[in-house]
């Protein structure tokens, strides 16, 4: 599943459902909200509410805090038990969460772990394993189950090799992450590899994306991950060559622009742009719609079918009449198919 966080302020209600909602257009399945204090603990209630996705409050330090977004009817905590207070304490967050069948996901990021670990393991794998442990201890004693880990670190290798070492301990659910990843350009390559190396391995069940960016940026990458492992499918595939010498048309345009309008496009298909007649065709024809450029002019193709010949300064928009119509069909056969289904009852 692809999980978003909110970057606005959790206590403007409005602000921080009108993102989740931006959030679910683009493929986010649950959501992450900040609880800083008890103001936004009591406005956790009205975003589950209107929330169309599970809702997942993070907390820290403060057990009152998920008491009270325990009550406003969260459907996860983020939380660390070591890190709110005495035993007493924890016992009333764990009873809270029992009654409501609600989980906790122990959340260990390498720059904040206990600094008598750190003294006795240095800033490690390890030492993040060992820390997850510790949480998962005090819930174990209080008969306590329910945990989802995630083990981040902005260092990929570290983040890797702290995920592995948990899979091969614990049977718990993960989620993954690489936390403080940076800007778009960065960040998206530290996920994909941080992310991509795990998936491609079978372990993570929640993934998100962590960018100096909006929110939607998170979400649109976290998929592209997934859909290069074809481990899920959303939203359209762009295959373009790479352009070299033999480029007989300003291509660069072409798949920008058709980039930002695939954005929109939730359905699986293919596109695809070539750029010359040696890989052109062949490429074009694999897709549900596919575009082989020449000289002044290009061949629109349909299921390996040419539809037309188009000049080169109508390309995108013919193209894109092609796109639109191919998505039509995906979403007409997927009600056909849940037609197909009996009705129960």
């Amino acid at each position: 599943m692809v999980q978003g966080m909110t970057k606005s302020d959790t206590r403007d209600v409005a602000a921080t459902v009108d993102e989740i909602f931006r959030y679910v257009d683009v493929g986010c399945e649950l959501v992450r909200v900040a609880v800083p204090d008890m103001e936004a603990a009591q406005a956790v209630g009205e975003i589950v509410r209107r929330s169309p996705v599970p809702v997942v409050a993070d907390i820290h330090f403060d057990y009152r805090l998920a008491l009270e977004v325990i009550r406003q009817g969260v459907d996860k905590l983020r939380l660390n038990p070591g890190n709110i207070g005495n035993r007493e304490r924890v016992e009333k967050v764990v009873q809270a969460a029992k009654e409501r069948s609600i989980p906790i996901r122990i959340g260990v990021n390498s720059g904040s772990i206990e600094k008598a670990l750190l003294h006795d393991l240095g800033r490690t794998a390890e030492t993040m394993v060992a820390s997850a442990a510790k949480h998962i201890e005090i819930l174990n004693d209080l008969d306590y189950d329910n945990i989802v880990v995630s083990l981040k670190a902005s260092d990929v290798p570290t983040m890797v090799a702290a995920y592995r070492l948990m899979a091969k301990r614990y049977d718990y659910p993960l989620h993954l992450g690489v936390t403080e990843a940076g800007t778009v350009f960065q960040g998206t390559i530290k996920s994909a590899v941080g992310l991509g190396t795990l998936l491609a391995e079978g372990i993570g069940d929640t993934i998100r994306v962590s960018l100096t960016a909006p929110g939607e940026e998170e979400i649109r990458v976290a998929w592209e991950i997934l859909k290069s492992l074809k481990l899920r499918n959303r939203g359209a595939n762009l295959v373009a060559c790479p352009t070299c010498g033999r480029l007989q048309f300003d291509m660069w345009p072409v798949t920008a622009e058709l980039e930002r309008r695939l954005a929109t496009i939730a359905e699986p298909i293919s596109v695809a742009v070539m750029g010359c007649a040696v890989n052109g065709p062949g490429e074009a024809r694999e897709a549900d719609v596919g575009l082989a450029g020449g000289k002044n002019m290009g061949l629109i193709f349909r299921h390996g079918e040419i539809v037309r010949r188009v000049e080169q300064e109508d390309m995108v928009e013919e193209l894109w009449k092609e796109i639109l119509d191919a998505a039509e069909e995906v979403k007409a056969r997927g009600k056909r198919a849940e037609g197909d289904h009996p009705q129960v009852g």
